[in-house]
């Protein structure tokens, strides 16, 4: 897969989430697939993996298992090559060691990176806070 060739590189979005924790995985793949045989794909893929995925989440899981059966790219860190922290500050942008960054992730493997949305009622919300 490689968009020197000339070839369309398309993108696909596996979003799990339910009213507490949201997860999304984005892959990649030289075909392209309508939303009805993505669809198929996907669910294919549930059905393999539901019972048995040593993943955190449902979607790693059928994102592995597309990625090992049907050609899928995972687009994670794994392909990521240079990070840049970009900042209004001309010296203050400036590339992020990507080796020093997977390094940290290996070490502190039980320790995991994870984002949560919340939702605050206003009602809820502390005395004092907008």
């Amino acid at each position: 897969m490689s968009l020197r060739d000339n070839l369309p590189l398309y993108l696909y979005e596996l979003h799990e989430g339910d009213q507490d924790v949201f997860t999304d995985v984005l892959l990649a793949h030289e075909m392209e697939y309508d939303d009805t045989e993505f669809l198929d794909l996907v669910l294919e893929s549930r059905t393999k993996v539901l019972e048995s995925f040593e993943e955190d989440t449902l979607t790693e899981a059928i994102a592995r298992d597309l990625e090992a059966r049907q050609g899928f790219v995972i687009l994670d860190d794994r392909v990521l090559r240079v990070s840049v922290v970009v900042s209004n500050e001309e010296d203050e942008t400036k590339v992020v060691s990507v080796e020093d960054q997977r390094g940290v992730m290996e070490d502190a493997s039980d320790e995991r990176f994870r984002s949560l949305v919340l939702d605050v009622e206003k009602e809820d919300r502390r005395w004092g806070e907008r």
